[in-house]
């Protein structure tokens, strides 16, 4: 693994005896002493610290905050003329085919917009970003941040020891916060679907404040095994399976993420790359969707296994794109595309895994519900 980076707390996984494998050109712990199935029901029950300095924290400046708002908005379906200062937003780069390029999130930080993005596709948002928006916006792509992950319902409490404000912060709120000495930026989000915040801190203090957090008995250290296995049962998308270049937010079931100002007959309706495409199946509908699935029995559907509507059938109506077992609800749980006309809930397939075809049923996302501080 010598050709890949590290991140700034790679030093630390290593001294709390984690597993190291590659991912998105960086090392990473995909698991601790503790193991999987014990990071993930610590999450949910506790709280749990991640490390995601491998993601891409990219500021974008303009004399006016205003340009670089509507330079922003005209290469993402979202409203990012009517974000308040301190909130932040979910959203995603279009192409012009009205497939998704990368999710993100995006927070107006009064006089710039903060930017994070995938780490696999940062090199390339970072040129989508220049290209399109420099020289009347600058792009910045940070390199002396790290980027920390604090999730679970006792995230609130153990970071309050640090500051209280952020006690006072609720989902989608961004601020500016001192923490063990250094100027961190804090946002009330997160990728698990528990309550949580995301925190981008000077690489310099990156590993004290980590330390600080795992002090507390509350908190354990987390890899990407239960970072996996949390956010499938929140039902949410992982780039480059459940939603990638050729999948429209239509198809993906993120119409949500599309505010009603950017859809038809909205004040500032389209204008985003693929804007046809996206804006004629949220009116029309898409030929498929994706859905939740619930397997009967142990064993789980993987990313890649081949669903049909009947098991005869020798032609498939889709294919699962996340899966494995859900410790929280303890079955196996995944995610995938079936036609439209197979996406109701309750609907009955079958998988096909290791040459076997095995009943598994269209269950409604998520399959644990969301714990944000509304």
């Amino acid at each position: 693994m010598s050709d890949l980076k590290r991140t700034p707390l790679y030093d630390l996984h290593v001294a709390l005896s984690a597993k190291m494998v590659p991912f998105a050109g960086y090392e990473m712990p995909v698991q601790y002493p503790m193991g999987v199935m014990k990071e993930h029901l610590h999450c949910r029950a506790a709280a749990g610290l991640f490390d995601v300095s491998h993601m891409g924290q990219v500021i974008l400046r303009a004399d006016d905050p205003e340009t670089a708002k509507a330079a922003l908005e005209r290469l993402i379906p979202q409203d990012v003329l009517g974000l308040g200062e301190g909130r932040q937003r979910y959203g995603f780069f279009t192409n012009d085919a009205g497939g998704i390029e990368d999710d993100l999130m995006f927070a107006n930080r009064g006089d710039h917009l903060f930017v994070v993005v995938n780490a696999a596709c940062k090199e390339a948002d970072v040129a989508r970003m220049r290209a399109a928006l420099e020289p009347e916006v600058t792009v910045k792509l940070l390199e002396n941040r790290a980027l920390l992950a604090l999730q679970g319902p006792k995230a609130e409490a153990v970071l309050a020891d640090l500051h209280p404000q952020v006690a006072d912060m609720r989902f989608m709120d961004v601020a500016t916060v001192p923490l063990a000495g250094a100027e961190c930026w804090v946002s009330r989000s997160g990728y698990t679907g528990e309550d949580g915040y995301e925190i981008s801190v000077p690489l310099a203090a990156a590993k004290d404040l980590a330390q600080v957090l795992l002090a507390h008995p509350d908190v354990e250290p987390i890899g990407l095994g239960a970072r996996d296995s949390l956010r499938l049962e929140a039902g949410l998308c992982l780039y480059g399976h459940d939603i990638d270049a050729a999948t429209s937010p239509v198809e993906g079931g993120l119409t949500w993420a599309i505010q009603k100002v950017r859809r038809a007959g909205g004040d500032r309706e389209g204008g985003f790359p693929g804007a046809g495409r996206i804006l004629n199946e949220m009116t029309g509908g898409a030929a498929r969707r994706r859905v939740g699935l619930q397997p009967a029995g142990r064993a789980p559907m993987r990313d890649g296994t081949p669903l049909f509507a009947s098991a005869e059938d020798d032609t498939p109506i889709g294919s699962v794109t996340s899966g494995g077992f859900g410790p929280t609800v303890g079955a196996p749980v995944a995610m995938g595309y079936v036609d439209a006309a197979l996406a109701k809930t309750g609907t009955a397939l079958f998988g096909e895994v290791r040459g076997k075809r095995l009943p598994v049923a269209v269950a409604k996302l998520p399959f644990v519900a969301a714990g944000f501080k509304r």
